[in-house]
């Protein structure tokens, strides 16, 4: 039996050709380690998503989602300047959220707590929704809407952000970068490559990555925002108008490039949403839906 050292691939000698595992640079074994052991940490982190049976990595359960969501509302709402006074337009937030809740698919699986809530941020068109159920429009957003079934497309949209539990994956995503970006780090660390420029490296493949993934969850709650809303009985097509709002909206400032930003272009919007209507009703909408 060879013992470790004696074999023909030990190094013995130190002259030109030898060297074997002396020549590896011990912070790239460090480097693969932390990268290995991230890589295998995200892919242990399975759940079967209660609404749609998909298996998706996560690591934490729903009632973890409410909770962080009910954690982090007060400060997302002090940020839009809290609650609408506007009792009546608040009513038919919920009215319309209520209905969209009704129409989910497997409903009776729902384990979310959802709420929703008009602010009254009269600057910031937008609207987003916290894991585990919390759903938001602000008065900007809101007041550009001309109709229920665009308010309706809105909030359906938010809605599949919770149902497809986007913020519990983004969240084991990010654990999966941070080792990755600590990986590139350790590895990029020598005398060649600065510990800033090693950083800057790791944080900008941090962020390519974790952009990519915003950008597909948006397109994936465009399609969510087609089914709830035709389920509930408002024409999907009415998302079609909120997308163009937006695109105005961003129009008036320098907008990113696509592969920069975590919205998908706007053409990309709509073709996903007319897409899916194809894709669910092949057959053509039911008539009678609500513009």
């Amino acid at each position: 039996m060879t013992q470790f050292g004696r074999g023909p691939f030990s190094g013995r000698g130190t002259g030109r050709g030898g060297g074997g595992m002396r020549g590896i640079n011990p912070r790239l074994i460090i480097a693969g380690v932390v990268a290995l052991f991230a890589i295998i940490s995200f892919l242990s982190m399975r759940q079967i998503n209660p609404i749609t049976g998909k298996v998706q990595h996560v690591s934490m359960s729903p009632q973890d989602e409410i909770a962080l969501g009910l954690q982090a509302m007060p400060e997302m709402m002090q940020m839009h300047g809290g609650e609408d006074r506007d009792s009546a337009d608040q009513r038919l937030v919920d009215t319309i959220g209520a209905e969209l809740l009704r129409a989910i698919p497997n409903g009776e699986s729902n384990p979310y707590q959802f709420e929703f809530h008009l602010l009254a941020d009269p600057q910031t068109i937008n609207a987003f929704a916290l894991p585990g159920g919390q759903v938001f429009i602000t008065r900007a957003l809101f007041d550009k809407l001309q109709t229920e079934g665009q308010l309706a497309g809105v909030l359906a949209h938010e809605v599949g952000h919770v149902i497809e539990r986007h913020g519990a994956q983004r969240m084991a995503k990010m654990g999966l970068t941070q080792g990755l970006v600590g990986a590139v780090a350790v590895g990029a660390s020598d005398s060649q490559v600065g510990a800033q420029q090693a950083a800057q490296l790791a944080n900008a493949i941090g962020q390519l990555v974790n952009l990519k993934y915003g950008r597909e969850d948006e397109l994936e709650s465009d399609t969510w925002g087609v089914i709830l809303a035709a389920n509930a009985g408002y024409d999907p097509r009415a998302m079609i108008g909120v997308m163009d709002i937006l695109e105005e909206a961003s129009a008036r400032g320098q907008k990113p490039p696509e592969f920069m930003s975590t919205h998908p272009s706007h053409g990309n919007r709509v073709d996903r949403i007319k897409s899916a209507i194809e894709t669910y009703f092949p057959d053509g909408l039911p008539s009678g839906l609500r513009p």
